[in-house]
């Protein structure tokens, strides 16, 4: 079996993570222990129907947490060989799409939305595919730079 052709560009996107695992439980001891010292204040005054509320308001917190982090999965893979520009996207169910775009003819714009802030619009004989539409605006615009670069090289390569 033949080694994969040498790569002219290869990046792996990931959404933005603000929070690392270390720091979620972290937040998730800070808040568990003020709802605990919150939970034996009331109970010390006689309200213990409170603790229970303060149990379930630590599991609404370790939930939305958690459902925050369910797009942890998502990403997405532009790789530039052979004249091709391989796109491999995965969303956070875990779903794969992959997308083969011949290089000479793609063009690479920033396109501004109507609803919204600027997509990433990679188009060739017809085709348009958005990718990164999880990155900030600066990202994107840098993401933009170096694919049409990469696109420019290897024209160039392939020319000689």
């Amino acid at each position: 079996m033949s080694p994969p052709p040498r790569a002219d560009f290869d990046i792996i996107l990931r959404p933005h993570r603000s929070l690392s695992p270390a720091g979620f439980w972290v937040v998730m001891a800070i808040v568990a222990g003020w709802s605990f010292i919150g939970g034996i204040v009331f109970l010390a005054v006689g309200a213990w129907p409170v603790i229970g509320f303060f149990g379930i308001d630590v599991a609404l917190v370790y939930w939305a947490f958690r459902a925050s982090y369910g797009d942890v999965r998502a990403h997405e893979r532009l790789r530039l060989a052979d004249g091709t520009l391989f796109v491999h996207k995965i969303d956070k169910r875990g779903a794969e799409e992959q997308f083969s775009l011949p290089s000479y003819w793609l063009r690479v714009t920033l396109e501004q939305s109507s609803s919204g802030p600027e997509r990433l619009v990679l188009s060739s004989h017809g085709r348009h595919l958005v990718v990164g539409s999880f990155l900030p605006p600066d990202e994107r615009a840098l993401l933009a730079r170096e694919l049409t670069d990469a696109l420019r090289r290897a024209r160039t390569a392939g020319a000689t």
